[in-house]
Parts: structure tokens; C-alpha cells; sequence
């Protein structure tokens, strides 16, 4: 480091703390901050010419200015501290009109967005149940999202207008099933299951549809289990979901090419049926994909929208109101 660097960085430092010293109200006092610190004060200039110097003298050089920002620093913070509100002039009009008995506002309150609300509900009731709650990756590939499920590759669920493509055989994962093939294929049965998650759809948004919705799907691998059980089992989960013991469940016969047989699952509630997933009983070819003897082993399945499940509980028209943040209404579910 040269002399010449180390006296004007000390002269700058006396200078500055003189001025601080001398600051008699918050305009002044911030007149030196600029001054000093400000993005074209003396410092930055000075740290400007840093390249300048031998290198063997930067490092030294630049600590010393970092050592005279903080004095600097540490002073500015001090002067405000003496001068009170950054002036010694009287009291404002405004100010000597504050009542400080008036109560103070209460700053507001956030709360858990409905959607997530229900989905907690969801997953305690099937814990409950003796499910268990896993997770996977929502980039998926083809595998796991189609193949493993039973889905052939001329099938329209594969197209790509139906689907988010990414790169070569990796896409937005379209339902939490795949996480059921991953549990599959790593662990063996008995399994009670439920993945919960966002799924990606390239669907047209209307009152009941959108491209990114919340899926809940349960998955029960074991001996001896037959559409009864599968039946009891969403009767029981909607029961203490809606707490109405009178509530009405209709499988309607549909098909799904990784549960045989397969149906829709109907609630009746509030004065009219509404679809709310699919289910079925598991098809063997998926089993046997996975390595699991189906001639021992079967099981069922299900898949519930968790937005329209919201839309039951809550009595909300349309899916859209979920997502448009609008404050008025995420308040009446606080």
C-alpha cells in the first residue's frame, strides 16, 4: 500500500466523523452519508481506483477502506441516535396531534389456503384409516407414468397434446399414480398408501377444470381384498370428511387401464351428485410389472381431486376462485 493511499483514506475518515459531529439535523446528517457511502460518494471513488494499485497492496488496501466504511458506519448510526427523529426542530403539527390512547391496529392475520386446509383434513382421516402418506417427483418418465400403469403406447392418455413433454421421455408427472408404482417396485406388500400431490394437465380452465390441480391417491395392496372394501373404505373417508353420516356414494362402471374392474366415484351432497375421481380394483398386468405375484396378491385403488373435494366442503362454485388470490375470499376460510 502506498503512503499516499493511507493518508487520504485517513483524512477521509477524519473528515467524515468531524461532519457527523457537526450534523445538527437529519437532512445534514444524510447529506454526509451521500457524501461518504452514497454510490458516487468518496469511498466508492475510491474503491474505484483499487485496480490501480500492485496487486501485493489490494488486499491490504481494501480491508483498510472496509475498517473506514464501518467507523463511518457505526458513527452515522450513533448521530441519529442523539438527534431523535433526525432533527432538533420542534415538533410537528402532526405529531403533537397523535393520541396515544387510541388502540393500535391490529396488523393482519394470514391463514392456510382452503386447498390446503382439506388436503391436511384428507390425509389425517386416511392416516386414521392406517395409511401411510408417501411423496415422488412431479418430472416424471414415461415408465412410471404410463408404462407401469398399464397404459399401451398408442393409448390417447399418451399423446402429447394431453401431456406437458419436456425432453425426450420426461413430463410433468398427469396423476400421483406413478408415486404408487414407485412404492411398488421398492417395497413389497401388504401396502396401504396414500400420495398426495400436484399433478400437470394441459386441460382448458373453466369452473371445474384447470392445467395444475392437487390429486390424492390411495393405494391398498393385500390378500384377500375385493371392490367391498373398496367401496367401505371412500363411504367411511367421505362419512368423516363431510361429518353426514347420510351422505350417498355411487360407483358408476367406467375404465381406466391400470384398475379392472374401474368406476367413477359419485357424491351425493347438497342436492345433486358430484364426480369426484376414479377407483378400481388393480389390474394384474400392473402388478406383475412391478414383480408382484397377483395370483397371492391384489388390491384397489382411487384417485380424488383435492380442489374438488374443496369445492364440496366449502360449498365454492368454481375451481378458479381457488387460485385467484383475492384476499376477500381466502379471508372466509381463516
Amino acid at each position: 500500500m502506498s503512503e499516499g493511499s493511507q493518508v487520504d483514506l485517513d483524512r477521509i475518515e477524519a473528515d467524515a466523523l468531524q461532519a457527523i459531529e457537526q450534523a445538527s439535523d437529519g437532512s445534514s446528517l444524510e447529506s454526509v452519508r451521500v457524501g461518504i457511502l452514497g454510490k458516487k460518494g468518496t469511498l466508492k471513488q475510491v474503491l474505484r481506483s483499487l485496480g490501480a494499485l500492485p496487486p501485493e497492496q489490494r488486499a491490504s488496501f481494501g480491508a483498510r477502506v472496509n475498517v473506514v466504511k464501518e467507523r463511518v458506519g457505526t458513527a452515522l448510526e450513533e448521530a441519529k441516535g442523539r438527534l431523535g427523529s433526525g432533527s432538533k426542530a420542534a415538533p410537528t403539527a402532526a405529531r403533537r396531534a397523535t393520541d396515544v390512547t387510541l388502540p393500535g391496529q391490529m396488523p393482519q392475520r394470514g391463514s392456510r389456503h382452503p386447498v390446503h386446509q382439506v388436503a391436511s383434513r384428507m390425509i389425517r382421516i386416511f392416516g386414521n384409516l392406517g395409511f401411510q402418506v408417501v411423496d415422488g417427483p412431479e418430472v416424471e418418465d414415461e415408465w412410471h407414468n404410463f408404462t407401469g400403469l398399464n397404459i399401451p403406447v398408442d393409448h390417447i392418455a399418451r399423446d402429447p397434446a394431453e401431456n406437458f413433454y419436456l425432453e425426450d421421455d420426461l413430463l410433468m408427472r398427469s396423476q400421483t399414480s406413478t408415486v404408487q408404482v414407485r412404492v411398488m417396485e421398492s417395497t413389497p406388500p401388504p401396502l396401504r398408501i396414500i400420495a398426495p400431490g400436484k399433478v400437470f394437465r394441459p386441460d382448458t380452465v373453466d369452473a371445474t377444470h384447470s392445467y395444475m390441480f392437487n390429486q390424492l391417491e390411495g393405494l391398498v395392496v393385500d390378500e384377500g381384498m375385493t371392490f367391498g372394501h373398496l367401496k367401505a373404505t371412500l363411504l367411511t373417508f367421505f362419512q368423516q370428511l363431510l361429518q353426514d353420516d347420510a351422505m350417498k356414494l355411487r360407483l358408476r362402471p367406467s375404465f381406466f387401464p391400470f384398475t379392472e374392474p374401474s368406476a367413477e366415484v359419485d357424491l351425493y351432497w347438497r342436492g345433486g351428485w358430484m364426480e369426484m375421481g376414479g377407483c378400481g380394483m388393480v389390474d394384474p398386468n400392473v402388478l406383475q410389472s412391478v414383480g408382484i405375484d397377483p395370483e397371492r396378491w391384489t388390491g384397489f385403488a382411487f384417485g380424488l381431486g383435492i380442489e374438488r373435494v374443496t369445492m364440496a366442503s366449502f360449498n365454492i362454485p368454481d375451481i378458479r376462485y381457488l387460485y385467484e388470490n383475492d384476499v376477500r375470499f381466502l379471508q372466509q376460510f381463516s
